[in-house]
């Protein structure tokens, strides 16, 4: 820990070949700015595999040179840091000109993984933080740098997080908190809201700079299918978007908040605030306390990614030829999102084909599993290793599947509904050509994880954050980036959720 703030007469260099692609736009895109220095930084978390991908040496990243840097207490050499601008709409309804209120982008470097961009989260005021103080606070950045990383263990499109600095600066959210830095990696963090934003204002010209700086880097298939090219663009997000979301659905994970704004153009998870794992299976379940009217409940995550995409079509319509190419643009997504969404929970049920009457064994599956209020991750996983009893000869409801693990029937109270479910699943398991139990159970397991970022064990990792101890943050890392194993001595991280788990509340301000 450093005693005060870092201050360098040289600019520091991280070894890095910066590139700023983003910041030849023009200035019309973003403000160039420092960061904001904190006071007497800490290391808080770090992720080896996040610095491995962007080339940096993971002793250097421990260094008082690393902890300057991703604090914002020192100028990078090469980088040209800025914060964005961009508009949206947030609960449905136009909010106007937002951008980074908070983030600022320190450039883009060169990875085994293509391009990233490295943006500080909490770095400070910058011209778009209207009435907020541009920092975050220690509870919020360890939740997501957490879910950043446990997300991606998942095989979700996702936004990364290198590492989470803290600092004893007060800052004011509804009680007084401690300042925290979070190092977000991506290949673009161009959101929806950018090209709302100059669609809006009426610039043309930037919009079309925008959507040709994108399609370039990131679609350039789009200039190959004939037509439009930014119907095409359109209907490529739309495809990115719907696989996204599928996997959200799939494995019960609430948002919380998909305002335009907080939609990446690449399909990936950004801006990980008043997010959710489900517990007990709940289909409306709203996990944003600020969202009073429920509008980002789990169920409505499909039908609300569609709506902003509607958005990002008005906005692209400049671009278009006339309004009935957005739509057209649009319409794949209302097939494709339901069976991506099919495809995964086909996997989760250790399907490998596809017949007639597989989407309603899920359907009559989940409701059984609402009405009982089963848990969400617990049941796919029991349910997985159940599989094994799963032979030629009769089974009657997986009683006897892995009791060392706990009984997938034992979940449920209408036991008789679920032991009929259970003998339609079992036959159409068997009904697969080469059916092979241990090999579908293995297949299952490394579908449906062990351990998720359930808000209860977040919470109690931050607790003992703030109290200095970063020995259970630690441990719940290296459980969500393994999220498919059961690693010796953390059960407690796969059981059921505390009582004291309904009370938490997590807000737009969390």
């Amino acid at each position: 820990m450093s005693s005060a703030i870092d201050t360098h007469t040289a600019p520091l260099d991280l070894g890095l070949a910066w590139h700023n692609r983003f910041a030849a736009l023009g200035e019309a895109f973003f403000t160039r700015l420092q960061p904001t220095p904190l006071p007497n930084p800490h290391w808080v978390g770090t992720s080896a595999a996040v610095a491995d991908l962007l080339g940096l040496d993971s002793a250097w990243l421990q260094s008082p040179a690393g902890l300057a840097a991703f604090t914002g207490n020192g100028e990078i050499a090469g980088s040209v840091p800025l914060a964005s601008v961009y508009s949206g709409h947030q609960f449905g309804h136009w909010a106007g000109q937002l951008g980074d209120g908070r983030a600022i982008l320190l450039g883009e470097v060169d990875t085994v993984s293509g391009p990233q961009e490295v943006q500080l989260k909490g770095a400070g005021l910058t011209p778009y933080s209207r009435m907020g103080d541009g920092r975050a606070v220690l509870r919020s950045s360890i939740r997501e740098f957490l879910c950043s990383e446990a997300m991606h263990a998942l095989g979700i499109p996702t936004s990364r997080a290198l590492c989470v600095i803290g600092s004893p600066a007060p800052v004011r959210r509804e009680e007084i908190e401690t300042a925290a830095v979070v190092t977000r990696v991506a290949p673009s963090f161009i959101r929806f809201g950018h090209f709302e934003h100059f669609s809006h204002n009426g610039q043309h010209d930037q919009l079309r700079t925008l959507a040709d700086f994108v399609i370039d880097r990131f679609y350039p298939a789009c200039r190959e299918m004939g037509g439009n090219t930014y119907a095409a663009l359109l209907e490529a997000v739309s495809a990115r978007t719907a696989e996204m979301v599928a996997q959200w659905q799939a494995v019960g994970f609430c948002h919380g908040v998909m305002n335009t704004d907080n939609m990446s153009i690449l399909g990936l998870t950004i801006d990980y605030g008043p997010f959710q794992f489900l517990d007990a299976f709940n289909p409306g379940h709203v996990c944003n306390h600020s969202d009073t009217g429920g509008r980002y409940a789990y169920n409505r995550q499909p039908n609300i990614a569609y709506w902003n995409l509607f958005a990002l079509a008005q906005a692209l319509l400049p671009l278009m030829e006339d309004q009935q190419q957005a739509m057209d643009a649009l319409e794949p997504y209302k097939a494709l999102m339901p069976a991506a969404l099919q495809r995964r929970m086909d996997a989760k049920l250790g399907l490998t084909d596809v017949q007639d009457g597989d989407a309603a064994l899920t359907e009559d599956l989940m409701k059984l599993m609402a009405q009982d209020a089963v848990d969400f991750t617990i049941f796919w996983r029991r349910l997985s290793h159940g599989v094994a009893s799963v032979r030629p000869e009769p089974v009657e409801g997986l009683r006897q599947a892995q009791p060392e693990r706990g009984n997938v029937r034992d979940l449920f109270l209408q036991r008789e509904a679920f032991d009929a479910l259970t003998a339609r699943w079992t036959t159409r398991l068997q009904s697969q050509p080469g059916f092979d139990a241990d090999a579908t159970r293995a297949r299952m397991l490394l579908t449906n994880p062990h351990v998720v970022l359930r808000n209860h064990l977040g919470e109690l990792a931050i607790q003992r954050a703030k109290a200095g101890d970063f020995a259970e943050l630690a441990r719940l890392q290296n459980a969500l980036e393994h999220p498919f194993e059961e690693l010796p001595g953390q059960d407690d991280l796969a059981g059921f959720p505390p009582e004291w788990a309904r009370e938490i509340e997590i807000s737009c301000s969390s």
